[in-house]
């Protein structure tokens, strides 16, 4: 039976504690022997990452017990944190970064506590690792560090070095061995030739992001294990390469942007200076993304020759490439997202993919028979799936004519439906980066909203990744106008087709999603209220030392060089214009965030209160950029479901009141 009711009113099997249960996906997967390897998060324990393997008899295993956290904070987003592989006495052996003090362990399963590897500094944010590769012949790890020189966020250097395995560099920093200069400000980790003999990595520099311009290098290995002949082979000021691999024949595989998408090339080591050759036929779609974290894979060359590859336009698949003839076969399968976190093992290709109606889950794909499956962290119904989200891929018009593409989930619930004429109230999301994008996948939080009757509108707005790097460069100094343009367009649409409720639409985001909800409550009267999750809200005062090393020039590109156009930073910065807010908000903020830190919110909540407007704060202790914590996202979800009740009129009492202050 279906009853009728307001939108916003329905019941729901899908509460906040489901949401946070769900929260997170399996990440950086990897092969030690023929055992697979992952990290999996763990709201529940405190938002903890736990290294999970399987076994050759299908049981999951979790390696290391609480409170060991598996995530490195290298350039704050953090990166490959762990790295295995089996000796010559058949014993694991497993290297990985510990969130808690950053310091590089070794363990092997079954044996003594995990060791520390290197030491602890007090310098700044102290001494940090990432992108880790074993060299058992040799006694070492090879990673990245990140050392802190200072106390300022920015005063940090990052080179490829060399740790002992025997732990001889726990209490010394002197026994690390670094293998690059810091030439550069921003490196990944080596990769090592088939052979041993040479080692290649990307490299950037302030002001440029990674997805706007890197170089690949590459060095010869001494016999005494150093790099001499740096050379640039690949890459420059104005192509990106997201990542490198080499290939069984000696050659060097990557990614670049060079022709306006992101495409798989190689490259003769021998041949410095001439340009890689493409290996897939044009195709106008995505075969890498930006690289928001350090060795994250897109791709992977496989015994047989041919590669797995993720590739597509908005939504990335995984295909098997032969790079002799440069067809494509896609893998069958319910999957129609999977992430950059690519292992092989033989003809095995293993990754973390989802779909509209499922989770992420780790899948096997057996190259010589076609079958994929579904082995580890898999996807299962906590509800009936009838209460899930049915999205739209959708493509709107933006101002000057220009496509903005978006995801709709209009409200659903299989026992519900809205009185005749009644139209359903919206929220706009908008994802972070900017330069990321938003995948079309099962999701409990937007289930949490379409299943009591609020729609969801996510946005890739202009700058976001996934459409080639013309779409992405739209927000070169227009961060602030092309998206909230975009999300406007968007909302607008919606309303004047008679989707949704113009006088119920919303807004929200976090971290840069953040900054476009609260930019558009100063430009624009089309929202009801908005959402804002650790934000930017004063450009002037997050540029330079007010954020993390990593992102502390990206508002070059985005605004313009503050020499140039400071009066630009002035005039975009919401905070600058808090006068203008008239829509209720609330602000949602980790109180331990590097990255949006929390003092941007002081000033700004001030003038929401100097000015009268509705507003709720809700900080949050232990929490950083993100919220890990199922307390914290219980907290969270319910407060916005509670600022949509009171604003749109819902007349609903099952979830706590939020307490909106003037």
């Amino acid at each position: 039976m279906v009853t009728t009711a307001p939108y916003g009113a329905w019941p729901s099997p899908i509460d906040a504690r489901l949401v946070a249960e769900h929260d997170g996906r399996p990440e950086y997967v990897g092969v030690v022997g023929a055992e697979v390897w992952w990290t999996e998060a763990r709201p529940a324990e405190g938002g903890r990452r736990a290294l999970v393997r399987r076994g050759l008899d299908g049981t999951e295993e979790t390696v290391l017990p609480a409170p060991w956290n598996v995530r490195s904070r290298v350039i704050e987003y953090g990166g490959q944190p762990w790295a295995g592989a089996v000796d010559a006495d058949g014993r694991t052996v497993v290297v990985f970064c510990d969130f808690a003090d950053q310091r590089l362990y070794a363990y092997t399963p079954g044996g003594a506590a995990p060791r520390p590897l290197t030491p602890v500094s007090a310098v700044g944010g102290g001494l940090r690792w990432a992108d880790p590769v074993l060299r058992l012949d040799r006694g070492e790890v090879w990673c990245v560090l990140e050392e802190f020189t200072g106390p300022r966020p920015t005063d940090v250097r990052r080179v490829i070095a060399a740790v002992p395995l025997d732990g001889s560099a726990a209490g010394d920093r002197a026994a690390v061995r670094e293998l690059s200069d810091d030439r550069h400000r921003f490196v990944t980790g080596p990769r090592i030739s088939p052979d041993g003999r040479r080692a290649a990595w990307i490299a950037w520099d302030h002001p440029r992001m990674p997805w706007e311009g890197t170089v690949v290098l590459l060095a010869d290995i001494t016999g005494d294990g150093g790099f001499t002949g740096v050379r640039t082979i690949a890459g420059g000021p104005g192509e990106s390469v997201p990542q490198i691999e080499w290939d069984a024949d000696g050659t060097l595989l990557y990614v670049s942007d060079a022709d306006g998408w992101w495409e798989l090339r190689r490259a003769d080591p021998d041949a410095a200076g001439a340009p890689g050759t493409r290996l897939c036929r044009p195709r106008q779609e995505e075969f890498g993304g930006p690289l928001w974290q350090l060795g994250v894979r897109w791709f992977r060359p496989l015994d047989s020759g041919t590669i797995a590859v993720l590739h597509g336009r908005g939504a990335m698949a995984l295909g098997i490439l032969d790079p002799v003839s440069g067809d494509l076969v896609d893998a069958a399968g319910p999957w129609t997202e999977w992430a950059p976190a690519l292992a092989v093992h033989g003809s095995r290709v293993i990754g973390v993919a989802a779909g509209p109606r499922s989770a992420f889950e780790i899948v096997e794909l057996d190259t010589c028979t076609g079958r994929a499956r579904a082995i580890a962290s898999r996807h299962t119904d906590a509800v009936d799936p009838a209460y899930y989200p049915e999205p739209q891929v959708r493509t709107f018009t933006g101002p000057d004519g220009r496509d903005v593409h978006a995801h709709i989930h209009p409200p659903h619930n299989p026992g519900h439906r809205a009185p005749d004429g009644e139209l359903p109230p919206y929220v706009v999301w908008a994802h972070g980066g900017p330069t990321s994008r938003t995948p079309l996948v099962l999701n409990l939080e937007v289930a949490y909203f379409t299943s009591r009757g609020i729609g969801v509108a996510v946005v890739d707005y202009g700058g976001s990744t996934g459409y080639g790097r013309a779409y992405r460069e739209r927000l070169r100094g227009q961060w602030g106008v092309v998206d909230v343009e975009d999300c406007a367009a968007v909302a607008g649409a919606l309303a004047d087709e008679g989707t949704a409720d113009r006088r119920r639409l919303a807004i929200r985001g976090g971290s840069a999603g953040g900054w476009t909800a609260a930019a558009s409550l100063v430009t624009t009267d089309l929202y009801a209220c908005a959402s804002i999750s650790y934000p930017v809200l004063d450009l002037v005062g997050w540029s330079e030392d007010g954020t993390h090393d990593f992102e502390s020039q990206y508002l070059v590109s985005l605004i313009g060089p503050y020499t140039e156009v400071p009066d630009r930073y002035r005039d975009r910065s919401p905070l600058r214009h808090a006068d203008r807010i008239t829509a209720p908000f609330l602000l949602l903020q980790g109180l331990d965030d590097a990255v949006c830190p929390p003092g941007q919110c002081a000033p700004f909540l001030a003038e929401a209160v100097r000015h009268g407007v509705p507003h709720a704060y809700l900080a949050f202790e232990g929490e950083g950029h993100g919220f890990r914590r199922a307390e914290t996202i219980v907290r969270a979800v319910e407060a916005e479901l509670s600022l949509y009740v009171q604003t749109f009129g819902i007349a609903r009492t099952d979830i706590p009141a939020l307490e909106l202050t003037k």
